[in-house]
């Protein structure tokens, strides 16, 4: 689909509309979205064109180098278009979402006047309902004007979102928490300002006693710290080249289940998963007792903190750094066994050479290798669908002329700014 895409775009002429991708109407999503799957597009089809062998200059089909050098700089340069096109789309979308996550909440206000409308049906309304109305009123409020004031940094999801661009999964768990326990609060303050008796205002004040709220208090307490913790343990580790991380252009909902690469992992999913459940629960009891904070049972709150133990586990086990195992002279069908000599290719082997997220074309052609003094550039080596090279376990690059003869180190460097260890090899005349 993408490819006839392309093919109908290059049959186009441009600037036939004013949302093909060149649009000048501010912040206007359509031009943004339409201008990057456009490029993306026509860098498939590209990319797949020299995979089969078409589009290449009599100039440099005779050399196998020249023409893989001349196919990486182009696709380099198609590449790059399309990472600039995904950022625009990207800042496009974090622009408008204040809006959306405004609507969404509104609409759970909506929904929970509709709830407390239904359920007071033959029971009748109270003063509980009207402050748990109020209190959803005073959070959506508050809400709604931090999404205004951070509307360039996706509204209301802003905390939430991490330095690499992407949803963090401790910091929406504990926001979700911090927003239960301050909506339950809110509740407690509405119903005592209603108060009439000082019966009644006593029960209400009791109600926020810690041997009620301890479970709820309990697990807002580690959920808030882990959300701290692993900010701190994920800047540490990348600092010292234990963990790769590189920005994505922009979250998505997919971010609270999957890994930096879109896998998803266990310590996120069940983190994600057991949170809800017990939010679920507490606010059951809520609902129930609007009276206290919700007593959540130690049985489950136990359940939760194991989970969250078990997530920040999986932060200090996730990523590594890059190595170099081994480093080979790429031989050809036919070729005779020889050293390594300048002009030759080098098979360099080892593991995570591609960070988690870094697998678009505009990441790959930033993979440097150091070779003696000399930075190559790891060429894109283009197939149906992907690269042959690089990959994430092996890398194949030139020795340039500039090497010397002798003995040097070669050394990777990711597309995250990660450096792999030294590895000697001989180089001979």
């Amino acid at each position: 689909m993408a490819v006839q895409e392309a093919r109908q775009g290059t049959e186009a002429p441009r600037g036939a509309g004013a949302h093909d991708g060149g649009c000048t109407c501010g912040d206007c999503p359509h031009g943004a979205r339409a201008g990057h799957r456009r490029a993306e597009a026509e860098f498939l089809l590209q990319r797949d064109g020299f995979a089969a062998g078409h589009g290449l200059p009599a100039a440099v089909a005779h050399s196998v180098s020249a023409s893989r050098q001349w196919v990486s700089e182009e696709l380099t340069q198609s590449a790059e278009l399309v990472a600039e096109r995904g950022r625009a789309e990207g800042e496009a979308w974090l622009t408008r979402l204040w809006l959306r996550t405004a609507a969404t909440v509104w609409a759970a206000v909506v929904a929970l006047l509709l709830v407390q409308a239904l359920t007071a049906v033959g029971a009748g309304w109270s003063d509980a309902r009207t402050a748990g109305l109020l209190a959803a009123l005073v959070v959506a409020g508050a809400l709604t004007t931090a999404s205004w004031f951070h509307r360039a940094r996706g509204g209301a999801l802003a905390p939430v979102i991490g330095e690499d661009n992407r949803l963090s999964t401790s910091r929406a768990v504990a926001a979700a928490w911090v927003l239960l326990v301050a909506y339950a609060v809110l509740v407690l303050v509405g119903r005592l300002a209603a108060a009439s008796g000082h019966a009644e205002r006593d029960a209400l004040l009791s109600g926020l006693d810690l041997s009620r709220g301890a479970g709820v208090v309990t697990v807002l307490a580690v959920v808030c710290g882990i959300a701290v913790l692993v900010r701190r343990v994920v800047g540490v580790r990348v600092l010292a080249q234990r963990l790769q991380k590189v920005r994505a252009s922009r979250p998505r909902a997919a971010d609270l289940l999957t890994d930096d690469a879109g896998r998803g992992t266990f310590a996120d999913i069940q983190y994600v998963v057991i949170g809800a459940v017990a939010l679920v629960f507490a606010a059951a009891r809520l609902a129930r007792r609007p009276d206290q904070l919700p007593d959540l049972p130690w049985g489950l709150a136990v359940v939760v903190l194991v989970s969250a133990a078990t997530y920040l586990a999986g932060k200090y086990a996730e990523g590594g750094r890059p190595v170099i195992l081994s480093v080979v002279r790429a031989r050809e069908a036919g070729d005779l066994d020889a050293p390594i000599r300048t002009g030759d290719d080098i098979e360099i082997r080892g593991a995570g050479f591609v960070p988690p997220g870094a697998q678009t074309a505009d990441r790959l052609s930033r993979m440097v290798v150091r070779i003696g003094p000399v930075h190559v550039h790891v060429p894109l080596v283009p197939v149906t669908g992907g690269f042959s090279n690089p990959t994430d376990a092996v890398l194949t690059v030139p020795v340039p002329a500039d090497v010397e003869p002798g003995r040097v180190d070669v050394q990777v460097v990711t597309a995250a700014g990660a450096e792999t260890n030294r590895y000697a090899i001989d180089v001979t005349d």
